[in-house]
C-alpha cells in the first residue's frame, strides 16, 4: 500500500488475529504482527546526525529461539517499501536471548510474565501501591507495573511521581 493511503497500516484485523492465534498455538507466524518505533524522530541523541534508529518486535511463543528478522522486515517492507535498502546495521535478540540478558523478561516476555492482577499487586512484594518496596528509598519499576504492559513509558512516569511524593511528602507535578 502506498504511503498516505487510506487502508490499514499493519495489516487487516484478520491478519493480526491469525498471527496472534498462531503464536498462542506455539507457531511462528509468516506474517507476524509487528510493533515498530522510531524514537530518533523525537530524541535525536539516539542516532548520528542525519540518521535514524528503528526498533521493532513481534510476538512469538514463550522462550523462542527463532530469529524473526526476515519476517519482521518483510512486514515492514510490505507497508514501507524501500525500508530494507535503508538499513545500515541490525541488533537482533530472540526471546531466549532477551531472557538471558534480562532475567525479568521470563521466556523473552518484556512484561515479565503474567499480566494479571496478582502480578500487578504481588510483584516482588505484596503491596496495594505497586511501586512501593519494603525499603523506604527505592521504588519498583517494571514494564508490567500500572498502567500495564504495552503502555511503554507510563509505568516509569507513575513510579517517579510515587517516589518523589514518598521522598518529599507532597505531590509533585511532572
Amino acid at each position: 500500500m502506498p504511503a498516505g493511503g487510506d487502508g490499514p497500516r499493519g495489516g487487516t484485523l484478520e491478519e493480526v488475529a491469525a498471527s496472534e492465534a498462531g503464536v498462542g498455538r506455539g507457531e511462528h507466524p509468516e506474517k507476524p504482527f509487528v510493533l515498530v518505533a522510531q524514537q530518533s524522530l523525537f530524541d535525536p541523541g539516539r542516532a548520528p546526525r542525519g540518521k535514524h534508529t528503528a526498533w521493532a518486535y513481534s510476538h512469538v511463543p514463550h522462550g523462542s529461539t527463532v530469529d524473526m528478522t526476515e519476517r519482521i522486515e518483510a512486514q515492514i517492507e510490505r507497508f514501507a517499501p524501500g525500508f530494507r535498502q535503508r538499513v545500515l546495521a541490525r541488533r537482533v535478540f530472540t526471546s531466549a536471548d532477551l531472557e538471558a540478558r534480562t532475567p525479568n523478561c521470563v521466556g523473552g516476555d518484556i512484561a515479565g510474565g503474567a499480566n494479571d492482577i496478582l502480578q500487578l499487586v504481588g510483584g516482588p512484594s505484596l503491596s496495594l501501591i505497586p511501586y512501593a518496596t519494603p525499603a523506604q528509598g527505592p521504588v519498583r519499576l517494571l514494564g508490567l507495573d500500572p498502567p500495564g504492559a504495552g503502555v511503554h513509558g507510563m509505568c516509569g512516569y507513575w513510579a517517579a511521581r510515587f517516589g518523589l511524593r514518598r521522598s518529599f511528602g507532597k505531590r509533585i507535578a511532572l
